[in-house]
């Protein structure tokens, strides 16, 4: 078990300990109790900032609701339809991967790994980001915010933590509906920006540093895609920390020449990849998500080497210190983009979900809008399910075939 692991258990046990000392102060939100569900410490930390930053620019914040709302929509529009394309995919061809998973520190079957210090730092920002803004919008429109607080999302025990901001219910309730749209888009919206600005500053700041810092030599597999079938890579004998430097004796330096050479290839085509180690006859397969486009099975990550001049200057550590800034920037991109969109699916509480209760409210009035709002709540609870537990029920169903 490695250092990352060993902290990411420790952290669960922190939770814990929090847990049992504030046990009377616990507020239970039971999903599937007790298996799943959530603990919540409520406190008023940060009410006052969000207060001075609902006056500081009312006009501009209000633009950028406005602004959330429309986009809080196009997005979960978009998010319907991948998880209605991603089930689709999932009972038609066994070999694609879910599409929602839990984002964890530690493997484990259907979960998305992240290294533990890299999850935690990301999660911290993602929750204060995500739960702030829905509370400076509050204030902006003078609703009352009861609390904030700490939460822990418990799968049995705390695995998440996360954080809420708890406005005025009954208040917020008989606000305009545009008002209760921009509370509730503003999380999700908040999110999806930090992850565009983060991602301005990797390419504006982190890639011309690192191509003054690094040589590039190479691909480096770091795993395989996970699937009933054995694609090509594994299938001919590629371990993971193999280095990739050649595809037909094509020269392979970054991971960009390694994705424009593979567009150019097609499914049962052969290509000779050579690594660090040996060379590889590889038949190439269908893409899981398209059958058009050729496949190989493997995880990549950009391999590089310090310049002689920078090493010789600075030694190794401080652009390795880089390097794991490099990283660190890149998951809080992906969590905030991942989990600010995740948000957004006309899911029962989550804010998607309650942006679209308000919408059928507006189309078919209060009574049937709710019913309405019920209906695609479970049709796409059961599709997240669905997507989460999709390696279990591939294992049920081949323990069942394989039992009679």
């Amino acid at each position: 078990m490695d250092i990352q692991t060993i902290c990411a258990f420790i952290f669960i046990g922190c939770m814990l300990l929090f847990l049992y000392v504030n046990r009377k102060k616990i507020i239970i939100q039971k999903i599937f109790y007790p298996f799943l569900y959530f603990a919540m410490y409520k406190t008023k930390i940060g009410l006052d900032l969000m207060d001075r930053m609902a006056k500081k620019h009312p006009k501009l914040l209000k633009y950028l609701a406005y602004v959330g709302v429309a986009a809080g929509f196009l997005g979960m529009v978009a998010m319907a339809a991948m998880l209605v394309i991603n089930f689709y995919n999932l009972i038609t061809k066994p070999a694609v991967v879910s599409g929602v998973m839990m984002v964890l520190p530690f493997k484990a079957a259907g979960t998305f790994y992240v290294p533990f210090f890299y999850w935690i730092i990301s999660i911290f920002l993602l929750v204060i980001v995500h739960e702030f803004s829905h509370g400076v919008i509050a204030r902006l429109y003078n609703i009352k915010i009861n609390s904030s607080g700490l939460a822990f999302l418990n799968i049995i025990v705390p695995v998440i933590p996360a954080a809420f901001v708890e406005p005025d219910e009954k208040e917020l309730r008989k606000r305009p509906k545009i008002q209760q749209l921009s509370v509730f888009a503003a999380g999700p919206f908040s999110n999806i920006l930090f992850a565009l600005v983060v991602l301005a500053i990797m390419g504006l700041v982190m890639v011309p540093v690192s191509n003054a810092v690094f040589n590039y030599n190479g691909v480096l597999v770091t795993g395989f895609t996970p699937s009933n079938e054995t694609f090509p890579a594994e299938a001919a004998g590629m371990t993971e920390n193999e280095l990739i430097i050649g595809i037909d004796n094509m020269p392979i330096t970054t991971v960009e020449n390694f994705t424009e050479i593979m567009q150019n290839k097609t499914p049962g085509e052969s290509v000779v990849i050579t690594t660090n180690v040996t060379d590889y006859n590889i038949v190439l397969t269908e893409s899981p998500d398209n059958e058009s486009v050729a496949y190989l099975g493997i995880y990549l990550t950009q391999n590089q080497e310090i310049k002689e001049n920078v090493l010789q200057k600075y030694g190794k550590t401080l652009p390795n210190i880089f390097v794991w800034f490099v990283g660190l920037f890149y998951w809080i991109y992906v969590l905030n983009l991942g989990i600010g969109l995740f948000n957004l699916v006309p899911l029962g509480p989550i804010d998607g979900g309650r942006m679209l209760q308000l919408a059928m409210h507006k189309f078919f009035k209060k009574k049937n809008g709710d019913k309405i709002w019920k209906v695609i709540s479970f049709i796409f609870l059961g599709l997240v399910l669905i997507n989460v537990l999709w390696p279990f029920i591939q294992n049920l169903i081949r323990f069942i075939i394989g039992f009679f």
